[in-house]
């Protein structure tokens, strides 16, 4: 983490941060977050959030979209946004984990590709970016689309990857610290179902935006990410002093 002598300053605006899972996005959004005294946002929380509440009312993807629709759009959804403890609820109820858990992970691609479904909860994350650009500060939002459809006008765009393998890798590692069992061809499998999903969807489909950076995090620590985006910050001019 960088020093009080490295701190850039409060950032302005919108850094949109975008990427498959595994490639280290909301660990270097949130601590990119921190470091510019700025808000965060898991884009994603969101929609997994809202597939729990489809789950919860006894649907599976085999259930009529409008049905799964009607749910997740209303589903009372609230996302924390301080960095240093973000979390997401639904209905006043901490789901963080359980948003984490298998049943919410193989539904949510398909939940969340439902245009219903992405209009709503675009609407919700642009207000929420909205409010906090009005008080005068910034948010790091992260997600699939947030360079492309949520924040298209953010003054910086960064896409980040990694192979399938690194991806599956950093995976395994989450699930075994968070306590979930995790096995290595199970999980490069939903990896890569989830790309499939997530790129192909009609509806937003999961890409990086024209001007969006590119960063390769295969070899590359999350302290060298951090460093990359606290240099681009920087360079842009989008802190305050």
């Amino acid at each position: 983490m960088p020093g009080k002598s490295d701190m850039p300053g409060k950032l302005r605006g919108v850094v949109a941060m975008d990427g498959p899972s595994g490639t280290g996005k909301s660990t270097v959004s949130r601590r990119l977050a921190s470091a510019c005294g700025a808000a965060y946002l898991d884009t994603g929380a969101m929609y997994r959030a809202a597939t729990l509440a489809v789950l919860r009312a006894g649907l599976d993807e085999a259930s009529p979209a409008e049905k799964i629709a009607a749910v997740a759009t209303t589903a009372d959804v609230e996302s924390v946004t301080d960095p240093a403890a973000p979390g997401i609820r639904l209905a006043g109820e901490d789901v963080e984990a359980e948003i984490r858990d298998v049943p919410v992970t193989k539904l949510v691609s398909a939940v969340s590709a439902l245009g219903e479904v992405r209009e709503a909860m675009v609407a919700r994350q642009r207000r929420m970016i909205d409010a906090a650009v009005a008080s005068g500060g910034g948010m790091v939002v992260e997600g699939r689309d947030i360079g492309s459809v949520v924040a298209p006008d953010a003054p910086l765009k960064v896409y980040l990857t990694a192979s399938d393998e690194v991806r599956a890798a950093r995976r395994r590692r989450q699930d075994a610290k968070a306590g979930r069992a995790a096995d290595a061809k199970v999980v490069l499998a939903d990896v890569q179902r989830r790309d499939r999903l997530d790129s192909t969807r009609a509806v937003s489909p999961l890409h990086a935006a024209k001007d969006a950076l590119v960063l390769d995090t295969d070899e590359l620590s999350v302290d060298d990410v951090l460093a990359a985006l606290l240099g681009l910050v920087e360079e842009r001019g989008l802190c305050a002093p």
